[in-house]
């Protein structure tokens, strides 16, 4: 059974740690180095990008983080989380740094604003999920290397991908109830220790 944490400095650190706990992972928060060090796998979780981004800083967890992904600790990514694995960014804030990881450009809340926010089903690698949508990103483009897992209207707008060991959705899983994006995850942090 795979440890896998969830950067908690921000946002839905709860309902991720229920997920990855259904989906049969021991799940833990995680805050500072020493606790990136003791876990397998992570989840960068929705919430707010800049926020993220300026506390991993302040706690010194941007290095640690960027040094665990490119050492290749698998890296789960949702909505602020995809941004925070993209490599590069659209809308960003002024000098607004990412974990990056991803070979993908992100445009910040592409879909709009929180009145904007919406559900809908989709396919996500070969499974038709619920998912749900809150100032949400989308990707721009990805390189060679990223594989497309889910896309979403207005434009068949891509909402999720996989390069290696790093997976990322613009979409919450974590407030349906479906654990299946969290199995998918679960399941690769599995077989990277193998």
């Amino acid at each position: 059974m795979p440890t896998i944490g969830v950067l908690a400095l921000q946002g839905d650190v709860r309902e991720h740690v229920r997920m990855l706990q259904e989906s049969g992972a021991t799940a833990t928060a995680v805050r500072r180095p020493a606790e990136l060090d003791a876990v397998d796998g992570l989840v960068i979780p929705g919430g707010e990008s800049t926020t993220m981004w300026k506390l991993a800083e302040t706690f010194d967890m941007l290095d640690p983080l960027r040094m665990r992904i490119k050492e290749g600790m698998p890296a789960y990514g949702s909505c602020a989380g995809m941004i925070m694995l993209a490599d590069r960014i659209e809308d960003g804030a002024d000098g607004q740094q990412t974990v990056g990881g991803i070979d993908m450009v992100v445009r910040r809340n592409a879909f709009g604003r929180q009145v904007d926010s919406f559900e809908a089903d989709l396919d996500f690698a070969g499974e038709r999920v619920h998912a749900v949508f809150i100032r949400a990103p989308w990707v721009e483009s990805v390189g060679a290397d990223v594989d497309v897992l889910g896309t979403a209207e207005p434009g068949d707008r891509i909402v999720a991908v996989r390069q290696g060991p790093l997976l990322a959705t613009s979409f919450h899983p974590e407030l349906t109830g479906d654990t299946r994006v969290h199995r998918y995850f679960v399941d690769m942090v599995d077989g990277s220790s193998r």
